[in-house]
Order: structure tokens, then sequence, then C-alpha cells
């Protein structure tokens, strides 16, 4: 039986889970107050800081489910971010959507699945 790891574990989730070489992180969203865009870069810098954590990177990423509170007004933003953060060659199968939020200030909320280095 191979073992799971889980970090930043807290009474309802772990921000990280390991099993059998792949990394799953929990929904991740950026600082209320912000725009689409700010949002996102937030995600993104946290993004990185637990796929180190887990010992991977952006680099190993496998998939990315993004939601947005508005996709009609957000996605543009959203992805210049995304594509600004993505080294090229390095895109993960990726589906987008619109959801609501756990609260309205959030604006976007990213999962991300990778393997580890």
């Amino acid at each position: 039986m191979s073992e799971i790891i889980r970090l930043e574990t807290g009474k309802r989730m772990s921000n990280i889970v390991i099993h059998d070489g792949i990394v799953h992180l929990a929904g991740v969203v950026g600082e209320p107050g912000g725009d689409v865009g700010q949002q996102t870069r937030d995600c993104l810098a946290e993004i990185d800081r637990l796929l180190a954590l887990a010992g991977s990177d952006k680099t190993r990423m496998l998939r990315a489910q993004i939601w947005l509170a508005d996709i009609a007004s957000g996605f543009t933003a959203m992805n210049a971010e995304w594509d600004a953060w993505v080294p090229a060659g390095h895109a993960p199968a990726r589906a987008t959507g619109e959801a609501k939020l756990a609260a309205p200030e959030y604006l976007v909320e990213i999962i991300i699945t990778a393997a580890k280095a």
C-alpha cells in the first residue's frame, strides 16, 4: 500500500495531498479586493509555493482546473496572467469554467495536479 502524505492540513482539508508521486493541490484563491488579474497573480504565486513545498514545480503540472466568478469579464485577464506564468512547452491539460465561489470577493480559484520532481 502506497503512502498518502498530507501537508498544511486543517480540520476540513489539506492544501496538499501527495500519493503515488502525484501532487494534488486544493483550490487556491487570491487575496480578496483585487481585480481578476491581481487575484490570478496571487493564486499563481501561492501555487508556486505549494508545489515547491510538495517537491514539484509548474513544469511538472499535469492538470489545471480554473473557476472564474464571471467568465465573460475575467477570462482575458486571467489568461494573460496564466500565459505569462506557464513555462513554454509545459502547459497542462486545462479546463476553465464559471462558478459561484466560496465568497463574493473571490474572482478566481485554481486547482492543480502535478507530478513530483
